[in-house]
């Protein structure tokens, strides 16, 4: 149950905000050691989706039959003593590989590129002066 007690009145001398708050506030410097840190984790979850959405494409297209019926049209092209496979080039283990593969550099390119993004801000806000943010408390 609530209580049923009266609120506190305000001290003496206090004058009521008549609206939002807002602050200005200048983004001067972004620490490359965190931004390092930040982009890590988050090309680490993008490349997990990469492998993610690699099997699951590919489960879906054998499921509907289609690699079968290209390894079909493939061997029909190379004649009737064919031992061509597609799954020796396409099978499962070659896409999560090669996906991971690509998940792997994108985790170093990602890193790289938005460390040295931090590098390139910092120099640039120390001769502009920096991004001006304004926040309001609404």
């Amino acid at each position: 149950m609530m209580s049923s007690a009266a609120r506190p009145a305000p001290p003496t001398g206090a004058v009521p905000v008549a609206g939002p708050r807002t602050v200005r506030l200048t983004l001067a410097r972004v620490d490359p050691w965190s931004v390092l840190k930040l982009s890590f984790l988050l090309s680490v979850a993008l490349g997990i989706g990469l492998v993610t959405g690699a099997i699951v494409l590919w489960s879906v297209i054998d499921s509907m039959g289609v690699l079968d019926s290209v390894n079909k049209v493939l061997r029909d092209i190379d004649g009737s003593n064919s031992t061509f496979s597609l799954y020796d080039y396409v099978g499962l283990g070659r896409v999560i590989s090669l996906s991971t593969f690509i998940g792997v550099i994108n985790v170093v390119i990602i890193m790289a590129l938005s460390t040295l993004g931090a590098f390139l801000y910092n120099i640039a806000s120390s001769l502009v002066g920096g991004l001006h943010v304004t926040l309001s408390d609404d």
